[in-house]
């Protein structure tokens, strides 16, 4: 027996016996567990898929299973709790088991995965996480069902087993042909990895907009590197390292080979652009990303191809995100910005507004959405959109000349440009300005204008932002990273994190629909567990002769400026503020819910203090 092989037998048996993976695994065999290395593919994959039916028959199946539809062409009927009846699309399969027939997790009900090789064999490694922060909690063995306890679990109720299934379950009005096909179709989910995916690498690529700016880009780029290197860093072939004791004990790490697509032209050659790179080496995901403002062609390469696009950089995501399933986006970018603006203005109403923009696709998105929600109020507000040169003084000038002291004005205005605005007159007029454009309170806006300003402002405030960002400013030092646009590079650092993680509890189900299932369910309780366990581990620090001990040490001391000061700085210090927090990013509540793309949905207007310098809220948290 090789080393690595006893080595692993000795720590699954002494997790076992401190009883911290579940008895599950005490069942599978050592061959199996041996398996696991080897294997090009899930292992029951072939086993299921052996009876699977004509085309017919799982197009009958996909209908069941998606949309509620019978083989006769009529919604089905499901019974619930015993007696609550309901027909078509309320009981259609993916409700609950999901798009990758995996299952899902919601509070304390866990819904079990009914992907094919789960229930129709005997596969040992079909193994799913039913619980993000308990390791103990996976999916139950079971005996494999045959058409007969099938049938019987989708009449009657009845498990393989004999147990009753669980009342949120519906007990379903099927034919033998429904059968037949949803048998069938359950059998194709998840039955393969996704394009991308071998037993040791993982493939991903990210997308950088020619409207870029080099220096923006050139952050983009070192701080994308710097995450990618941490994480290939805790990667040896057949030598993976244990983020959990199931990742260990299935060998489920895998490199991440990263190719970054820099599109050129117009946004209408990109799409031929996608598709010939994913050509010539198909990727899982685009991770991360960067645009400022077309992103559409992007965003249905994913849809058509079925890659996921996991939280990019955009200023502008297209407005249809929220009806499609692959791409998950910080927030509605300026979308949500001029819907914060709608809100305050059909509140407080001007006697018009006048918003400028430069002709880009930020602007002009950000300018209709606004003008659209104006328009729709009992009073509308008239508006008066205008684009102009935003380099020119001249113009600026004379496209704010008639501005009156009731009117608003909305600067939707690149961050490069607002520097123009120091020698155009200040409006009499309120003026709200794009953070996510401009740079929210970082916006090199002249000193004269800053008392008229108003940011919209998607982002924590600056005093509470501070501890969410504790962990990713230290990992900024420790990587050697300048901080030159907190927003940007905490958005990269979190994409690369949260997949991190989520590929981890995903084990060796690396299919795109699942991970995008995981981050809908788990993204709120990551949120909320990782500043629970940040603060906790900085709380219980101890020290040593040269300070706080260990890397948590480290991270202290390289964060905290006064740390590095003082030999021995007070326990818990840090961890105090950090407590306070409601997240880990510039964002203060992300959070996602089957079917929901956009993780922040709300944001502040705020206005600069006195000194200039720092803002304080001008409003409540708003959900437009």
């Amino acid at each position: 027996m090789s080393f690595k092989k006893a080595f692993r037998r000795l720590v699954v048996g002494s997790l076992l016996a401190a009883g911290l993976i579940a008895p599950v695994f005490a069942a599978m065999p050592a061959r199996a567990m041996a398996d696991a290395n080897d294997r090009t593919g899930p292992p029951g994959s072939a086993q299921a898929l052996a009876g699977v039916g004509s085309p017919e028959e799982l197009e009958i199946g996909r209908r069941i299973y998606q949309e509620g539809i019978g083989a006769n062409g009529k919604p089905i009927t499901g019974l619930r709790f015993g007696g609550v009846e309901l027909q078509g699309a309320p009981v259609a399969c993916t409700n609950c088991h999901r798009r990758s027939g995996l299952g899902s997790v919601e509070g304390v009900d866990q819904v079990a995965p009914i992907a094919g090789r789960f229930i129709f064999s005997d596969d040992q490694l079909a193994v799913v996480s039913m619980n993000f922060r308990n390791i103990k909690n996976f999916n139950q063995r079971h005996a494999p069902f045959d058409e007969q306890s099938f049938a019987a679990a989708m009449r009657q109720g009845k498990h393989v087993n004999g147990r009753e299934l669980s009342p949120i379950m519906p007990r379903f009005e099927l034919s033998d042909a429904d059968l037949r096909g949803l048998s069938s179709y359950l059998r194709t989910l998840s039955s393969k990895w996704s394009p991308g995916v071998d037993a040791r690498t993982i493939r991903f690529a990210t997308v950088i907009t020619p409207d870029v700016s080099p220096e923006r880009k050139q952050v983009f780029l070192d701080t994308l590197k710097a995450a990618l290197n941490q994480k290939n860093g805790n990667f040896a072939p057949r030598m993976r390292t244990m983020s959990t004791a199931a990742e260990m004990m299935y060998n489920t790490n895998r490199y991440w080979d990263l190719a970054v697509w820099e599109l050129q032209g117009a946004p209408e050659t990109w799409a031929a652009q996608l598709e010939e790179r994913h050509r010539a080496q198909p990727v899982f995901a685009l991770v991360s990303g960067l645009g400022t403002g077309q992103w559409q062609p992007v965003h249905d390469f994913c849809e058509r191809q079925r890659v996921g696009c996991w939280f990019p950089s955009v200023d502008a995501p297209p407005a249809n995100a929220s009806k499609d399933f692959y791409s998950l986006y910080f927030s509605n970018g300026v979308t949500l910005e001029a819907g914060l603006l709608a809100q305050q203005l059909n509140t407080n109403k001007p006697a018009r507004l006048i918003q400028l923009h430069r002709g880009d696709m930020a602007g002009r998105t950000g300018a209709a959405q606004l003008q659209t929600l104006l328009k729709a109020g009992t009073k509308p507000v008239p508006v008066v959109t205008r684009s102009v040169d935003s380099t020119d003084p001249a113009s600026l000038t004379k496209a704010l000349a008639d501005v009156g002291p009731r009117d608003a004005v909305m600067l939707w205005w690149p961050k490069g440009d607002v520097e123009a605005l120091s020698e155009v007159p200040v409006p009499k007029g309120t003026v709200y300005v794009s953070s996510r454009m401009a740079g929210a309170e970082h916006a090199p806006l002249p000193d004269a204008w800053k008392p008229a300003v108003h940011l919209l402002f998607p982002y924590q405030l600056p005093e509470k932002r501070a501890a969410g960002l504790f962990y990713f400013n230290a990992w900024l030092k420790v990587a050697k990273l300048e901080l030159r646009d907190e927003t940007l590079q905490s958005e990269v650092y979190f994409a690369m994190s949260y997949l991190t993680e989520t590929l981890t509890d995903m084990l060796d189900n690396v299919h795109v629909e699942y991970m995008l299932e995981r981050a809908e369910n788990m993204l709120s309780l990551r949120e909320g567990a990782k500043a629970e366990d940040e603060a906790r581990e900085l709380s219980t620090a101890r020290y040593n002769k040269g300070g706080v001990g260990g890397a948590q040490g480290a991270m202290e001391r390289l964060a905290q400026p006064e740390a590095r000061k003082s030999p021995r700085p007070m326990p818990g210090q840090t961890a105090q503020v950090m407590m306070k927090r409601e997240g880990t990013t510039v964002y203060p509540r992300l959070s996602l819910a089957p079917g929901q793309r956009f993780a922040s949905k709300g944001g502040y207007i705020v206005r600069f203090a006195a000194d200039g310098k720092s803002v304080v809220p001008a409003t409540e948290w708003m959900v437009p």
